[in-house]
């Protein structure tokens, strides 16, 4: 459901991605202190990160997983506990974000300066432009309407792939056929395909957020640091003042009349839904996470979840 507004070329940074801000924000970026990381870092732009092999220092050990190499078991600690445990070994190494970005069609949605998309893409550059800044490799991976993985990338190189896959992502996604992915699903094919990565971010509305995502997204935490960023418009944070409101959805024009308390107040429940779930699903795993609506600093809300700021919003 679109919020209508005059039409605007593509790129205009309201209603579809301009790859030229994104890029700009490498400067804002630039100019603010680099948090240290919520890791084991140990030099500058490396973290600690767990990985079997020989000649590392020892880490720990936890119960055997699918997929461990049985030459790293602990048969000590197995045989004392009674289930297969690993030996875990700590080795030095780059850090690695990964971004999930969520392009689910109510994401192309807004009602103050810019559409969530357009807001999700300036989040997730800053995301990129930051992580470059401390070091890390960064790449994307896209949901919902579009089905995509850009594989993390080194420096300024891969925050500048990072804004070509947005820009390009988004002006694809209206000529696309209608997809939807749950985010649990999203989660599974995420750690699968994470590369590497030694931290991952999710940033979305929540409108994806379904029964299973919470047990996926512990099941992630277990293996790297999480954070995440909740986009969501004006309407579907406070209560919509008594009005007239013209909205488009597939090509056509509705005009939905809110005038009694009552009324207002479900329409903006229903609107606020997926970031209730979302924002409940970060509280209760204690992931760190900000609400951010469309006309919001996008660096601000990067900086507190990325940075070592303390506090979960």
């Amino acid at each position: 459901m679109n919020a209508v507004a005059a039409p605007h070329p593509d790129g205009d940074g309201r209603r579809s991605v301009s790859l030229a801000e994104l890029i700009a924000l490498r400067a804002r970026v630039g100019r603010v202190r680099i948090a240290s990381m919520p890791s084991r870092a140990t030099r500058s732009g490396q973290q600690s990160s767990r990985l079997y092999g020989r000649g590392m220092d020892y880490a720990e050990s936890r119960v055997y997983q699918a997929g461990d190499d049985v030459r790293r078991l602990d048969w000590r600690l197995t045989a004392r506990s009674g289930k297969l445990h690993t030996k875990l070994f700590q080795e030095d190494r780059e850090g690695c974000l990964m971004i999930l970005l969520d392009t689910h069609a109510s994401m192309r949605f807004g009602t103050r300066r810019r559409f969530k998309s357009v807001q999700a893409a300036r989040l997730a550059a800053c995301a990129a432009w930051y992580a470059a800044r401390a070091g890390e490799r960064v790449g994307v991976m896209a949901f919902g309407q579009t089905d995509a993985l850009l594989r993390p990338r080194p420096g300024a190189r891969g925050a500048l792939a990072v804004c070509g896959a947005l820009a390009d992502w988004d002006a694809q996604a209206e000529r696309q056929p209608a997809r939807a992915e749950s985010l649990s699903d999203a989660l599974v094919r995420a750690g699968r395909l994470l590369h590497g990565a030694n931290r991952v971010l999710l940033i979305s509305d929540g409108f994806s957020c379904d029964a299973d995502a919470r047990a996926r997204w512990l099941s992630l935490r277990q293996h790297v640091g999480t954070g995440v960023l909740v986009v969501a418009d004006a309407l579907e944070q406070s209560l919509p003042p008594p009005g007239h409101y013209p909205l488009e959805h597939a090509g056509e024009r509705y005009e939905v009349v809110l005038q009694g308390e009552r009324q207002r107040r479900d329409f903006q429940q229903a609107l606020g839904a997926g970031s209730a779930r979302l924002g409940q699903l970060a509280r209760s795993t204690g992931t760190r996470w900000q609400a951010v609506d469309t006309q919001t600093d996008p660096l601000v809300a990067v900086s507190a979840v990325l940075g070592a700021a303390k506090g979960t919003r």
